[in-house]
């Protein structure tokens, strides 16, 4: 009776389960690569002269005005239910100076489940995302 290679055996086995772990990440990788754009994003803002917290509503494209701060969301994603929490926004911030100047003090990435990672820090105003959401009881802009 003839043995089996176990170098041939082994390599198999090996080619095998690499195969399998590539199509179970390739299956992963879709399912965690699935987003959920969202029309509205939620802010909250802390004025730190009042000590006051703002929560607002703002629609992608839409600028709104939180002092002397104008934000513009361009995309809001969350994940399907199923998935970990994640919830991401791109925001531009521009900053009305003294002098009727408009200043770009941020441009990026915002994350619900790390706030203080990419907050708008400002000496008298934060901004931070909450949330992203569907329906708002704010009414849509007029884009006319």
């Amino acid at each position: 009776m003839k043995r089996p290679n176990m170098c041939s055996l082994r390599s198999s086995l090996v080619a095998l389960l690499a195969a399998g772990m590539v199509a179970t990440h390739a299956g992963a990788g879709l399912a965690a690569d699935e987003k959920i754009k969202n029309p509205i994003a939620v802010f909250s803002g802390l004025d730190k002269i009042t000590g006051r917290i703002t929560t607002f509503d703002v629609y992608i494209d839409e600028t709104v005005q939180f002092g002397a701060l104008q934000l513009t969301p361009r995309v809001c994603y969350t994940r399907p239910d199923t998935e970990a929490p994640k919830t991401d926004t791109f925001v531009e911030v521009d900053e009305i100076t003294l002098d009727r100047k408009i200043r770009k003090i941020f441009s990026g990435w915002m994350f619900a489940d790390s706030p203080g990672l990419n907050a708008v820090e400002h000496p008298v105003y934060d901004v931070w995302l909450k949330t992203c959401k569907q329906k708002s009881d704010v009414p849509a802009p007029d884009n006319s």
